[in-house]
């Protein structure tokens, strides 16, 4: 399957059509952002590592029953993907507090929370991804009541399978973003990426952030931190 024309460009990554209107490529950019767009820069060999641990953990998923839109693996960058509408939720799972969790209501990061926590943006970069409650993703028809409790499940489901695979690899999954589509016949599959980029993930001993708060942060190490979670997902599947 090749590229034909490219649909869109996000800031991570690329989709393309293929000669087969079910599947699209999508094809892994090194280009970082933070603070909405205001922060721009390159993490080297990041597109390589998101796309390719991203596949690893959506087979792992589809392998405990979670539909996702993963096809097959190209190249290192590049992966074919069922073509979904995207619904235009974010919606974010957090386990311990961290970022715009423990700056909005003002508590430390690392608090363990007894449950995790749901929430939802609305996917709209003019303004600037609101966070939303189920009742607004109703009244603006984002999605079907019945959509919304199945992500809610899925996301759910996601979380405890996740915090396991990485709690194997000595990695405390904090907090992560997903997105899901729709197929054309209406189901919802989870869909984007699982990464270093989408996830917040700390070591388990140290709490060394491995993620995208090292660049968002000015800590340094960018590429050690996003290379040594890939090099622990390989040993992990040896």
């Amino acid at each position: 399957m090749e590229k034909t024309v490219q649909l869109y460009e996000g800031k991570a990554k690329k989709v393309f059509a293929t000669d087969n209107d079910n599947y699209c490529i999508v094809s892994y950019k090194d280009d970082a952002t933070a603070f909405d767009g205001l922060k721009k820069g390159t993490i080297s060999g990041k597109g390589a590592i998101n796309n390719q641990m991203t596949n690893r953990l959506m087979q792992m998923l589809e392998a405990h029953g979670v539909p996702t839109h993963f096809v097959e693996e190209l190249s290192e960058r590049d992966t074919v993907v069922k073509k979904v509408s995207i619904v235009p939720l974010e919606v974010i799972i957090r386990n311990i507090s961290a970022g715009s969790f423990a700056k909005r209501y003002g508590v430390e990061e690392g608090i363990v929370f007894d449950a995790p926590t749901i929430e939802f943006s609305y996917k709209n970069d003019d303004l600037h991804d609101p966070l939303l409650n189920s009742y607004h993703a109703l009244a603006l028809k984002l999605a079907t009541a019945e959509e919304i409790d199945t992500i809610k499940a899925m996301a759910f489901k996601v979380n405890e399978l996740l915090k396991a695979f990485f709690k194997k690899m000595n990695i405390d999954l904090v907090d992560f973003k997903l997105e899901f589509g729709r197929l054309p016949d209406g189901s919802i599959v989870l869909a984007d990426e699982i990464s270093p980029d989408t996830c917040r993930l700390w070591d388990s001993t140290t709490h060394e952030k491995l993620d995208k708060d090292r660049f968002r942060r000015d800590l340094g190490g960018v590429e050690d931190a996003y290379a040594e979670v890939m090099r622990r997902l390989m040993d992990s599947s040896k």
